[in-house]
């Protein structure tokens, strides 16, 4: 029996895409590459990504295609190759080429206000004139969207080279991405590890970050796989821990600066943040109240050798500019404002020092816009 392009193109009208009953010829996933040999036949499928979840299962059900209607003596097995429309993502060590620095900001347990500090400290360094990006990788608990005011923002797709990438939100000078765009702000997310995982991939790996000086990640409390993920996905710059000056939480801080340092994950730690250091009325600005302890965090920074990176006081516009969707550090001449800009100097303070220590070909320089 001769065999001829038509009789595998008729093969192929037979095999539909999974969820969407349309053929593989009618979707022009057969590219015009058929080429025979005798009995043997080779062409390519192109699909529209390169990690598409049907590639094998339409593969084969092509092969059985070509065998069922065009004759078992058919060598097809092993001949059909895949292309895709868009490029692969980048390898891990590849990802965010022009992201000059990356900042995990971490907490040993959860209420300590880790995410205030991360969405304040990415305001603080944006009014000194950095470009800074902030990932929202608090799966479980998003709250990134509400603090930056962009609850309602549905990120879009944009065509960068050749790939499909995801723009990120952006306000106060601060680029955004969190699963919370991507989920109804009332339900819970009850997601496995591996789907938390993969999701905080995507939102790396297939958004559109551009050039960064700073590019921060709100992680989840405590330790999990989600840290693993990120510091096998990243070439994380260095971690900041926040805690408050109360004992129980600076113990589980203690572990938090524990993994980050230990041979699994070997992080640099920048230094602690203590935050809710005090309480100062606004009416009464000079004083202050204790109310988790005194110097907590001054006091683990000076045993474990790492930098005291700031202490935050507890305003009532602290709360008020989460809820509001203004950060406190919009305000740079209030008391939490004047905080966040310290910390903020002296982040980039660790940074340039640990640049300065580092081979002289792997400095970073960062300019001010």
């Amino acid at each position: 029996m001769a065999i001829y392009p038509k009789l595998i193109m008729d093969a192929l009208a037979k095999v539909r895409y999974p969820g969407t009953g349309k053929d593989l010829v009618t979707m022009g996933m057969v590219e015009d590459n058929i080429r025979i040999d005798g009995n043997k036949v080779s062409f390519s499928l192109l699909f529209e990504k390169p990690n598409d979840p049907f590639i094998k299962s339409v593969v084969k059900a092509a092969e059985t295609a070509i065998l069922t209607y065009v004759g078992e003596d058919v060598e097809i097995k092993g001949n059909i190759t895949v292309d895709a429309k868009q490029a692969a993502r980048p390898e891990p060590d590849k990802l965010l080429p022009d992201v000059k620095n990356i900042i995990a900001v971490s907490s040993g347990k959860g209420g300590v206000g880790k995410s205030t500090v991360a969405a304040n400290l990415a305001v603080a360094l944006a009014l000194q004139g950095y470009k800074v990006g902030l990932l929202d990788a608090d799966i479980f608990g998003p709250s990134q969207p509400k603090m930056f005011n962009v609850e309602e923002a549905r990120p879009y797709m944009v065509e960068v080279g050749n790939r499909e990438l995801i723009e990120p939100a952006a306000n106060y000078g601060v680029k955004l991405l969190s699963i919370g765009f991507f989920v109804n702000k009332e339900d819970a997310v009850l997601w496995r590890g591996a789907m938390a995982s993969n999701a905080l991939k995507q939102l790396i790996g297939d958004a559109n970050w551009g050039d960064l000086d700073y590019f921060l990640i709100d992680l989840p409390p405590g330790t999990s796989d989600i840290h693993l993920t990120m510091v096998q996905t990243l070439a994380i710059t260095g971690a900041i821990v926040v805690s408050t000056p109360q004992e129980v939480a600076l113990a589980d801080a203690r572990k938090g600066i524990s993994m980050f340092m230990g041979e699994k994950i070997n992080v640099p730690v920048l230094g602690l943040v203590e935050n809710m250091s005090w309480f100062t009325p606004a009416e009464l600005p000079e004083n202050k109240y204790y109310l988790f302890g005194k110097e907590g965090g001054k006091r683990l920074a000076e045993e474990l050798n790492i930098p005291l990176l700031g202490q935050i006081p507890i305003v009532q516009s602290i709360c008020e500019g989460g809820d509001s969707g203004k950060p406190v550090a919009l305000n740079p001449d209030s008391i939490t404002g004047q905080a966040f800009q310290k910390l903020a100097e002296n982040v980039v303070k660790q940074i340039d020092y640990r640049n300065e220590h580092l081979d002289p070909t792997k400095r970073v320089v960062i300019t001010k816009k």
